[in-house]
């Protein structure tokens, strides 16, 4: 299993001023985050440029994967390790052929096995199940069963993430369960220390081996 795709995954979370979020993205990698995903839901594609070669370069200097969510285009355009792509939001296998070797795919799975079992056959480097825990960010998410994650390391062999309501007091038990990777929102870009929580995040992995 790539080491890369192992870890704390943060996710930007919803900030106007352009100077904070780089500020905080910045302490999560810092703090040791394995990649960062730039989440933007915004119309200004200026600002959505800007920001994200920004965090490209940032994550370049801490050795953190840059994910792009939702826009392979803007993926491409800065060279991003990869993109990662809901249900709705564009074809699997269209991205995976688009994308350079050695650029990661990630798909939201949500609750269900056979949506990650296909995503996996069309190319997906790594599936995403949630929401594990009652989220902040998507209240009405349907709860993805633990048990998805080891059934996804015995039968589809690709890095499961955990998404969804996630605290570090939870953690322990997602990795436990088979979660390589956690994606993180809330949690992280609201404590006091985003870097130490980072930090504390990372070290449940470094303490487990998969």
């Amino acid at each position: 299993m790539s080491p890369e795709l192992r870890g704390l995954y943060a996710i930007t979370p919803e900030a106007p001023d352009e100077d904070r979020l780089l500020a905080l993205a910045g302490e999560a990698v810092r703090g040791g985050a394995a990649l960062l995903q730039f989440r933007d839901k915004t119309d200004d594609a200026g600002r959505r440029h800007r920001l994200a070669a920004a965090l490209r370069a940032m994550c370049l200097a801490h050795g953190a994967r840059f994910i792009v969510n939702d826009d392979l285009a803007l993926a491409l355009a800065v060279d991003a390790d990869g993109v990662h792509l809901g249900a709705d939001d564009g074809d699997l296998a269209a991205a995976r052929r688009a994308l350079p070797a050695g650029k990661v795919l990630g798909a939201s799975c949500y609750a269900d096995f056979e949506t990650a079992r296909r995503a996996v056959a069309l190319g997906a480097d790594y599936v995403a199940f949630g929401a594990v825990f009652p989220s902040p960010t998507k209240p009405a998410a349907v709860r993805a069963p633990l048990d998805l994650f080891a059934r996804c390391r015995a039968e589809l062999r690709v890095p499961a993430c955990a998404i969804g309501g996630i605290t570090l007091a939870d953690a322990p038990g997602l990795v436990a369960a088979g979660a390589d990777l956690l994606a993180v929102i809330t949690d992280l870009f609201a404590a006091p220390d985003v870097a130490g929580r980072a930090a504390a995040y990372q070290r449940l992995f470094e303490e487990k081996t998969p």
